[in-house]
């Protein structure tokens, strides 16, 4: 059998394929800065740190360079693709067409009642003090694309849509925690939701077209803001 198709248990029980367990490894140190830009993705090296043989970590890494997670410096060396500034200003002019497009078609396709709990529970998530706890937010944005993507039934939509997604993790560890911050999305998100339950495709355009304004000047302004502790 080929040792792309050895399978591992999984946390819950399940079989996971070497190639998918070595992909979301990879996917993990990259959008964690783990492995951070320019690093080396050698493919025997990797195969020996993550245990798994070099047909799945050669599948794993053409996965990675597909989604544009790492980068060909030269003939025989691949390389952990860079992000910087430019790098997120053309990552959100991609969010805003798909999202905004998904945003519309979610509110034409979708079930209202699903959005209107959603809306109720990112109403609910906004605390008095304005903070809100980041694996919170989290979980909830998840539930939401998770929604977003099987409202729209598009496969080729959320496919791109989960493209920009594994990007999106690495703008957002670029960013500093900003609670407040946080606290806003979760309103502006809460309206989306909003939007999409009451059938208003405009508004639920017009509301993530807002959102993503918003978020990112903040991640821009989080980049270029100097470090409280001074330069680094």
């Amino acid at each position: 059998m080929e040792a792309s198709y050895v399978y591992a248990r999984g946390e819950r029980g399940g079989r996971v394929r070497a190639s998918d367990r070595a992909y979301a490894a990879l996917l993990e140190d990259i959008q964690s800065g783990e492995l951070p830009p320019g690093t080396v993705i050698g493919e025997v090296e990797q195969a020996e740190r993550l245990g798994v043989s070099r047909t799945p970590m050669r599948e794993a890494i053409g996965r990675l360079s597909a989604d544009g997670l790492v980068r060909q410096q030269s003939p025989r060396v691949l390389v952990v693709a860079g992000f910087d500034a430019a790098d997120i200003r053309e990552l959100f002019e991609a969010r805003r067409a798909l999202e905004e497009t998904a945003a519309r078609l979610a509110a034409q396709r979708g079930e209202p009642g699903t959005f209107a709990q959603l809306a109720d529970d990112f109403e609910r998530a906004h605390p008095e003090s304005g903070e809100v706890a980041a694996d919170d937010y989290y979980a909830l944005i998840a539930r939401f694309d998770a929604e977003i993507d099987a409202a729209v039934a598009n496969t080729h939509l959320v496919s791109a849509l989960r493209t920009v997604r594994t990007h999106l993790a690495r703008a957002r560890r670029l960013a500093r925690d900003n609670r407040r911050r946080l606290a806003v999305s979760v309103s502006e998100h809460a309206l989306i939701a909003r939007a999409i339950s009451a059938g208003d495709a405009e508004l639920a355009a017009h509301s993530t077209h807002v959102h993503l304004h918003n978020a990112l000047s903040s991640i821009l302004n989080s980049i270029d803001a100097p470090s409280p502790e001074g330069p680094q």
